[in-house]
């Protein structure tokens, strides 16, 4: 009996150092809020070769500690890309997208060693990935943005460079002969 008394009392002092501690952490909750940067034009229309386009809704976010206005997460492009193959005899097999911020120097402007290269990647063997004449495809775009960028008047331009493979496109018609049975 001894024995179960001494547990009980580790325990409890557990379970009140524990208490204690997770009182003492519970201060004023820190609210993150999401600072939005509008980006002129927000759309624009694109033409690369024989793909042709628009991208929307262009706007650049990031995360921020309110009051303090510490970055909690790093600025990110959002948009939406939609693409159409304006060819009547080649189809297009789209491969990635990749995004430069150009400064006004004309030099891509870099990202911080922690954020991942703006590339957008079209879906694997899906039905964005070929696009027939005619055909249209839209891709969210939602890739990291140089905090450098957000300076006044340091990004002049962005840059979008279009990888895709165009092929010849044909269609023909085949005729054949046959009999159903029993007539």
């Amino acid at each position: 009996m001894g024995k179960w008394v001494g547990v009980m009392i580790v325990v409890a002092g557990v379970a009140a150092v524990a208490l204690g501690c997770s009182q003492q952490s519970s201060g004023t909750a820190v609210v993150i809020e999401d600072k939005v940067y509008t980006v002129t034009p927000a759309s624009m229309t694109v033409k690369a070769g024989i793909v042709t386009g628009e991208i929307t809704e262009l706007k650049v976010a990031e995360r921020v500690e309110k009051g303090s206005g510490t970055v909690v997460s790093p600025a990110k492009l959002t948009g939406t890309l939609k693409l159409k193959n304006s060819s009547t005899n080649q189809a297009v097999r789209l491969i990635t997208g990749k995004i430069l911020y150009i400064d006004s120097q004309g030099q891509p402007i870099k990202l911080a060693e922690a954020q991942t290269e703006p590339v957008i990647k079209f879906a694997t063997y899906g039905s964005t990935e070929r696009l027939d004449p005619g055909q249209e495809a839209s891709q969210i775009m939602d890739v990291d943005f140089p905090a450098e960028a957000l300076k006044a008047k340091k990004l002049k331009e962005i840059r979008l460079e279009l990888a895709y493979i165009p092929s010849p496109y044909k269609e023909e018609t085949v005729n054949f002969t046959v009999v159903i049975g029993g007539q």
